[in-house]
């Protein structure tokens, strides 16, 4: 009996679990999606999943919730998706047209951001170019760059030779009723460059209650050590071999990685809705001041705060604390008016932006759609936050 009671709850609970997933599915479906749609090459999970879902962050969970398909994550171009029954999607192979599965995003949109930029929490312990063949001030391919702080180097041992260009920060400023994130420029050295906008900032509270959330390493070439410290020598010898950018001196050193980064991404929503005003947008790639759909952004959150590569957040720009005319009069100059006392408006939707390069306090991301630009210090949040 009580065997027979075990085998009927469990059923109940599956068709229970079958129906939620059916009206979650039929909830974020678009009311003009199509009965079937053949994957295209150039195709993304991101477009696929926005041809017929209102939500394309979901793809993974709602493509989970059918069983029959024996991994959502691996859809190739000229398979079959099926929207017609009861709004469940399902796949069936096609004749497909080439062996790689489908990403979540163009790959060559982010390639450079993949090889050739990283986020560490310091560089001053790295190797570093002290001189230049024929004392140039800088040099490149087919030519020699001379190290220090590698005295165990041997010939045939292979570097990357990197840039520190950015340093990032966040600056928690209570009491001043704001969050400050900030990115200051680095010379040759790695040192800071003077910053006159923010001078009289840095001199009164000179990093006071400053985080630094890490430097950005900009690779520009990769070389060969063809000689150690030997004779006497006090640097190593590295022969150049790409034609990316001029070594100069200050440039450090890395050991090449085999792949550092992932190549495939699966949108889904953050772990957890981070405490608001803490997850920003820090930079946008360029050195532009805003950007648009398929833009590279910097943003002041990471692994630690459980971010990781497919994660997907909506962008907000803040809303204005400002006057209300109506109640203290049209001439009222705003700088006379205490901030206590202003209107706050709400935040304004920009778009949505998935990370794809994950760092502990740093991450990457790129911008998958937006109906405004975005900008630097723009807000981070859950995508499916009403405001």
């Amino acid at each position: 009996m009580l065997e027979r009671l075990s085998q009927g709850l469990r059923t109940t609970c599956v068709v229970a679990l079958m129906t939620v997933a059916t009206y979650a599915t039929a909830q974020t479906m678009r009311g003009d999606h199509p009965d079937t749609y053949v994957v295209q090459r150039g195709d993304t999970l991101w477009d696929i999943a926005g041809k017929f879902l209102q939500r394309p962050w979901l793809w993974p969970e709602i493509w989970q919730a059918n069983p029959q398909i024996s991994n959502p994550h691996l859809i190739y171009p000229g398979d079959i998706i099926s929207l017609a029954y009861l709004n469940r999607v399902t796949a069936t192979p096609g004749p497909r047209e080439e062996a790689q599965p489908i990403n979540a995003i163009p790959l060559s949109d982010i390639e450079a951001f993949l090889k050739d930029l990283r986020v560490v929490d310091a560089f001053e312990q790295l190797p570093y170019v002290v001189g230049l063949e024929e004392d140039r001030l800088r040099t490149t391919q087919g030519q020699v760059a001379y190290i220090r702080g590698v005295p165990e180097s041997v010939a045939g041992q292979r570097y990357a030779v990197v840039r520190p260009t950015v340093r990032y920060t966040h600056v928690d400023r209570t009491s001043l009723c704001c969050d400050l994130f900030h990115k200051d420029d680095l010379d040759f050295r790695g040192k800071r460059i003077a910053d006159f906008d923010q001078y009289w900032t840095n001199v009164i509270m000179p990093d006071k209650g400053q985080e630094l959330l890490g430097y950005e390493l900009q690779r520009v070439n990769v070389g060969t050590i063809t000689r150690g410290e030997v004779g006497g020598i006090q640097a190593s010898t590295l022969l150049l071999d790409e034609t990316g950018r001029e070594v100069r001196i200050g440039d450090r050193l890395i050991p090449i990685d085999a792949q550092p980064y992932d190549l495939q991404f699966f949108p889904h929503p953050p772990a957890q809705q981070l405490e608001y005003g803490r997850a920003r947008v820090l930079a946008v790639a360029d050195t532009l001041s805003h950007g648009g759909p398929r833009d590279v952004v910097v943003l002041s959150v990471g692994a630690r705060e459980g971010v990781d590569n497919g994660t997907v957040f909506s962008i907000w720009r803040e809303g204005t604390n400002t006057v209300d005319r109506v109640e203290k009069g049209p001439d009222r100059d705003a700088d006379t008016v205490f901030f206590e006392n202003k209107v706050r408006l709400p935040d304004e939707f920009a778009g949505h932006v998935m990370v794809f390069r994950t760092f502990d306090k740093v991450s990457y991301g790129l911008v998958m759609s937006s109906v405004k630009p975005t900008r630097i210090g723009h807000h981070l949040k859950h995508p499916d936050a009403p405001y």
